[in-house]
């Protein structure tokens, strides 16, 4: 079983001035036989509230991976690739580009995002964008990669 967390960057959501549709259409899509949602929380768009969610997702709760919603744009207060890249001890660029280039089958907007994904202890971090509709097609892509890559990092064979 891979456990899961699922931290969700946005203001709003923070506020309870939004509802978080995109972290509940993230844990809609992790099959139960497959997949354990270990935790979800809500963070501020704020460079050290993410980064210390993520560090306590690798170290203290040890999930095998983190998805991230929201935070990726360019706006202003996206920051978190920066706070990924900042806990991160690996970057594993081939997930972001993936996501990216078939996002850019569907809207051309997609190569805005700046999602990265990286590794931190044995855990891998994969941001992914806000919108619950662009979180949801960007999952699809990776999700039959996730296994493998979490047996790789836990030190199975390739």
């Amino acid at each position: 079983m891979i456990k899961i967390a699922i931290l969700t960057v946005s203001d709003s959501c923070a506020r309870e001035q939004r509802e978080d549709v995109s972290g509940r259409t993230i844990e809609s899509m992790l099959t139960r036989n497959k997949f354990e949602v270990c935790e979800k929380k809500i963070v501020e768009d704020d460079l050290n509230a993410i980064a210390d969610q993520l560090k306590y997702f690798c170290d203290k709760v040890g999930v095998n991976v983190v998805l991230t919603t929201g935070g990726t744009g360019p706006g202003p207060r996206d920051v978190t690739p920066e706070a990924t890249n900042d806990v991160s001890e690996r970057i594993v660029p081939g997930l972001s580009e993936i996501i990216r280039a078939k996002g850019w089958e569907q809207t051309k907007n997609a190569v805005l995002s700046r999602g990265i994904a990286g590794i931190r202890n044995k855990t891998l971090i994969v941001n992914l964008p806000g919108s619950a509709k662009a979180a949801k097609e960007s999952l699809e892509v990776i999700l039959d990669v996730l296994p493998h890559a979490v047996e790789m990092i836990l030190g199975g064979g390739h």
